[in-house]
């Protein structure tokens, strides 16, 4: 009995690291979700699927931009994309509870996308998910950068903030990484 117990052990933690070999350096780990007790798995919710990763902040000239992002994340999200909104203060333009994040996002917006707690996105205190935006492209210079990831997790686009959603470039690079997907 104890055999089998040690046995099944060590597949689990076999099959979780080979899970998290086959998982792109992008998407290791996990983030709060806004507003809620669960977690984002970003291997399992993101790994394989086309993706549009945005740094947001609600009091931001940008703020805007949900509306379009939403639209996008409407548009596409049958074929496969998933949009992930990432507030930060980074530009000292986020709002200081989730609670105001949260209803400038789902009320004011409407937004359904996935959307995190506040998180550093730039410089030493980046979390590891826009550390590795940065070393694939560049690190978010300001609020609303956009970050184009294909199926295997490989930036293959980023836009500054004045990229609107609506950008034939951005809906452009949004439809070659949906289109590159196994």
């Amino acid at each position: 009995m104890l055999r089998s117990l040690v046995l099944s052990t060590m597949l689990l933690a076999l099959s979780a690291s080979a899970l998290a070999a086959d998982c792109p350096a992008l998407l290791q780990g996990e983030l709060p979700k806004l507003r809620s007790q669960e977690r984002i798995d970003l291997c399992g919710r993101f790994a394989g699927k086309p993706l549009l990763v945005v740094n947001t902040a609600s009091f931001c000239g940008f703020t805007p931009q949900f509306k379009g992002l939403e639209a996008l994340y409407q548009r596409y999200k049958g074929q496969g994309l998933e949009v992930l909104g990432v507030p930060s203060d980074d530009f000292r333009q986020e709002a200081d509870s989730s609670e105001e994040t949260a209803k400038v996002c789902y009320v004011n917006y409407g937004v359904t996308f996935s959307m995190t707690e506040t998180q550093p996105v730039s410089g030493e205190q980046a979390i590891p998910l826009f550390k590795e935006l940065a070393a694939q492209s560049q690190a978010p210079r300001w609020n609303f950068s956009k970050y184009v990831v294909d199926a295997q997790g490989r930036v293959i686009a980023s836009f500054p903030s004045s990229t609107l959603p609506d950008d034939p470039k951005l809906i452009a690079a949004l439809e070659q990484a949906i289109a590159a997907q196994p």
